[in-house]
């Protein structure tokens, strides 16, 4: 099994050489612009034909070097087919952000510990910083297509790395842990020997809030620097977010170790059951990253001999984990507990959410052991 990561390495080049790459970045976005406005007049994807009717004017017009010219074409024509698969509308793409698509081995490469990197007037040698990613440079993972980006007044090359990993097998499972997430709690779980582990979801909500009102103060003032805030305060609440689930999901893996079974609900359609939701807590609920912290359970898991699966969360918060009852009273939604209108059994409903979770990843083992 290949498993990908995109590492972002942050690069440390000199002043001289920091302005020739804004430049080939400029020109990169520049060329690509150029192309989509030929490929949206001409409705026309093939790279054969946009070599023909675009390649001699990328290179004297725009300044780009052959790869690049061929990269810009390859870079347009991704874009509109992203479009066409994901069932979108025919639109002119507008390429905004600085970004330069560089082939491994081609467009950039690793000399000397350094990174080799092409430019409008040739190659540029830069050092880089792998705080905290030392593993993807042990010479087991291979560099794909990179990204050049300038965020922040920063420059990064975001590069899938890919390795060879053996998938964990069901027979070398030795626990199963559910996780129940939410918003009162970030993510609850349950293990094999009864103990549950709680990661508070309130300070997370609270914060989210305050986001939203300063949302809503920026938008009523209207003005060109509100609207600037506005993205920044965007960027700053998905890093903040993703670096949340980033700490939740390195826990629980570490927690846990290796043979061991993730179950979690699959929340695809969070979105549509959030609609619900009153309007004034809608945007902390439907805008949660449920899917995020999960991919990244599936990442950490991969690499650490364990493994992740999403089931159903139908009624996982209002069968009763000890007899089986289910019943919509079972659950207090309001005071977030959970008795059982049958047995008695009572606990936190985020609890038996991850209870169930557990039973429904025990059930999953037995019957993949018991096929083989």
């Amino acid at each position: 099994m290949k498993m990908t990561m995109t590492a972002k390495i942050k690069i440390n080049p000199t002043s001289e050489q920091i302005e020739l790459l804004k430049q080939t970045l400029d020109a990169y976005r520049t060329g690509c612009n150029y192309v989509s406005s030929l490929v949206f007049e001409i409705k026309q994807v093939a790279q054969a034909k946009l070599h023909k009717m675009t390649y001699e004017r990328l290179r004297s017009v725009y300044l780009l070097r052959s790869q690049m010219a061929q990269s810009v074409m390859k870079t347009v024509i991704a874009r509109y087919q992203s479009l066409k698969n994901n069932g979108h509308d025919w639109t002119k793409v507008h390429f905004r952000n600085p970004e330069y698509d560089l082939v491994w081995n081609r467009d950039y490469s690793l000399t000397q510990g350094l990174f080799s990197i092409n430019t409008l007037q040739g190659r540029v040698k830069v050092p880089f910083e792998i705080k905290g990613m030392e593993q993807y440079f042990d010479g087991s993972w291979s560099f794909g297509t990179a990204k050049l980006v300038n965020k922040y007044g920063k420059l990064f090359l975001h590069i899938p790395m890919t390795k060879e990993m053996q998938e964990t097998s069901e027979h070398t499972i030795n626990q199963v842990v559910g996780i129940d997430m939410g918003i009162n709690f970030v993510a609850v779980s349950y293990d094999s020997q009864g103990k549950s582990l709680f990661f508070t979801g309130r300070p997370i909500k609270d914060k989210r809030s305050n986001y939203k009102h300063m949302r809503k103060q920026l938008q009523q003032v209207g003005t060109a620097s509100a609207r600037r805030k506005l993205k920044r305060i965007g960027q700053r609440e998905n890093r903040w977010m993703t670096d949340v689930n980033h700490q939740v999901s390195k826990a629980l893996v570490e927690r846990y170790g290796a043979n061991t079974l993730f179950v979690v609900e699959d929340l695809t359609g969070v979105r549509q059951a959030t609609e619900r939701v009153k309007i004034k807590d809608r945007y902390e609920t439907v805008s949660w990253a449920f899917y995020q912290l999960r991919k990244m359970m599936e990442y950490k898991t991969q690499r650490s001999g364990s493994k992740v699966i999403a089931v159903d969360p139908s009624y996982t918060s209002q069968t009763c984990p000890k007899c089986g009852h289910t019943e919509k009273d079972n659950r207090d939604k309001k005071k977030h507990t959970f008795c059982c209108k049958t047995c008695g059994y009572r606990s936190n409903d985020d609890r038996i959410g991850a209870m169930n979770l557990q039973r429904k990843g025990i059930e999953y083992i037995v019957g993949v052991t018991t096929q083989a």
